[in-house]
């Protein structure tokens, strides 16, 4: 498989790259927070939605595919941020394997 060409100008979102830390509450539990240490241009893509029922309010999900200049410090569980809107990473992988790109699988959880 040749290169792939996507034009930069498309990665025009510009998002926050947060990372998960978790600390103790001091009674058994788990404080989890999250911590911006960048800040990148990507292309979001919606692929699909889900809707489902918890604790008797609908809930639903939005996959997205987004696009992101290649980097190696980006791991499963980290989460975009633009503004109020947030998107974990649920995996990732370089579409044409030059490590020019990186396409992220992200799920958005609105209620």
């Amino acid at each position: 498989m040749g290169a792939m060409t996507l034009d930069p100008g498309q990665l025009s979102v510009r998002l926050d790259l947060e990372m998960r830390s978790d600390a103790s509450d001091g009674q058994g539990g788990v404080v989890t927070t999250f911590t911006t240490f960048a800040t990148l241009w990507a292309r979001i893509e919606p692929v699909a939605t889900r809707i489902e029922e918890r604790s008797d309010e609908a809930v639903f999900s939005v996959t997205h595919r987004l696009w992101i200049r290649f980097r190696d410090d980006l791991s499963a569980g980290m989460r975009f941020r633009k503004g109020g809107r947030m998107f974990t990473v649920r995996a990732f992988y370089d579409p044409d394997e030059t490590r020019r790109y990186l396409v992220c699988n992200c799920t958005e959880e609105r209620q």
